[in-house]
């Protein structure tokens, strides 16, 4: 869009309030909210925000920060003209008192690395992430992991509360200008779907915040919860952010080549894998961000927990699907989405880049074993080694992966560390309930 088309939309459709969104290094959004008299000069000039007081940013001796709407994210929230409060929101990148992008913003960092593949030859990454989520019952404004329904994969439900608020999710997103492709309940009681068109890198991160917005808000208008956690219940399946993902060229996927191996698969994507599975252990501090991630990351949940590939096992880390031609893609099954999707997606991308770069050929592919059951002597055999199982070994490993340091850049890397150190040494003083239950009666 045009400002003057958006400046049209917002007078048409009587907007009063315009919200300006980003995120912190966690992908919490933020935002700061303006009257809808004031967008023309924030379109314009942008508009000054405190850094300080987000978490990671910037110190209260540097704190002006510049927020400049982004005219591609602009939408109307549909709920909002319910309560005759009429809000709009753009997606802003983040920008010093120079000028300057400020480097502690994960969508630069996101923006970035995608310009480093432009200058590979690469136009377009495109990623198409699955959207796993819980919804829940609220008491007292307090959530809870009681679930509301029983119901397994794919099921047919009679049409009960849960399923009503995925539907109004999806209603509103459609209304927001989403294309959704697939909304369906998962494994997991109580757990929920929803998958949006294959798109470009930065405007999916976008509508991965986006939706998790819009989950949350429509699940407590109704009384409810959306849990984005990635293991919220013990013993059964947790939530992941699949990503599907593609390297474009112009029109022509970079992923496909008539006549390659395995029907159709390029040497491209070949060394992408090889990046992947070179740089995975340091990659999944960023993909899995969370002390909680690593509870989802344990045999038989559907979730991997060895770096590996296949065609078509969902045991592996990375699968690639059937699909062929421009639908040729990778799946990495082990993000989930307490990621930051602009840090995620980033990371993912300048690993697969590294991997084009030094023509890191992976492994064969393991495509008849179920890894969960593979001895340490046979994975060593075909090459395998272990994801990381506690955010520690994570950070551990980030700290030693050059490739990933510098696509976060110096701030990001930093101020991310610090904070995540910071929860792993929390979690280890905490006396959890798991450990009185275990031990009371020493």
């Amino acid at each position: 869009m045009t400002r003057e088309e958006v400046l049209g939309i917002v007078k048409e459709k009587n907007i009063s309030f315009i919200r300006l969104m980003f995120t912190d290094l966690a992908g919490i959004p933020k935002n700061v909210e303006i009257p809808a008299e004031e967008l023309e000069n924030a379109l314009e000039n942008g508009v000054y925000f405190d850094g300080s007081s987000v978490d990671g940013f910037v110190g209260i001796e540097e704190s002006d920060l510049i927020l400049k709407p982004d005219l591609d994210t602009f939408t109307i929230l549909p709920w909002t003209f319910e309560e005759n409060r009429h809000t709009a929101r753009f997606i802003c990148d983040v920008y010093t008192p120079s000028g300057e992008p400020f480097r502690g913003d994960p969508r630069y960092v996101l923006r970035k690395t995608l310009k480093k593949a432009r200058d590979m030859g690469f136009t377009d990454f495109k990623v198409g992430p699955e959207m796993e989520f819980f919804i829940f019952k609220e008491k007292a404004n307090e959530p809870t992991t009681e679930i509301i329904d029983t119901g397994g994969y794919f099921d047919l439900l009679p049409v009960d509360k849960g399923e009503r608020v995925r539907q109004d999710i999806v209603i509103a997103l459609k209304e927001m200008g989403f294309n959704i492709e697939a909304a369906h309940h998962e494994v997991a009681p109580s757990q929920h779907e929803i998958d949006f068109r294959y798109g470009p890198a930065l405007s999916v991160a976008d509508n991965v915040i986006t939706l998790k917005l819009v989950a949350k808000t429509i699940a407590i208008a109704n009384g409810l919860v959306a849990n984005f956690m990635p293991k919220p219940i013990f013993g059964v399946n947790g939530s992941g952010m699949h990503v599907h993902m593609s390297l474009f060229k112009g029109e022509e996927n970079a992923f496909y080549e008539e006549g390659g191996i395995y029907g159709g698969i390029s040497q491209t994507m070949l060394y992408f894998i090889g990046g992947i599975l070179k740089h995975i252990r340091a990659l999944t501090a960023i993909t899995n961000p969370t002390v909680n991630s690593y509870k989802r990351l344990v045999p038989h949940y559907e979730a991997p927990t060895n770096a590996c590939w296949a065609t078509n096992n969902r045991s592996a880390l990375i699968r690639v699907p059937a699909a062929r031609g421009k639908g040729t893609r990778i799946e990495l099954r082990n993000p989930d989405p307490s990621a930051n999707p602009y840090l995620a997606f980033a990371a993912i991308l300048a690993a697969g880049l590294d991997g084009i770069e030094n023509k890191i050929t992976p492994p064969n592919p393991v495509n008849k074993v179920n890894t969960y059951d593979l001895s340490d002597e046979e994975m060593k055999e075909l090459g395998i080694i272990p994801l990381p199982a506690t955010l520690e070994e994570a950070l551990l490993e980030l700290e030693k992966d050059d490739v990933i340091k510098e696509t976060l850049g110096e701030h990001v890397y930093n101020m991310f560390t610090t904070i995540k150190w910071a929860e792993w040494r929390e979690y280890n003083m905490i006396v959890h309930d798991w450990e009185i239950a275990k031990y009371c009666r020493i």
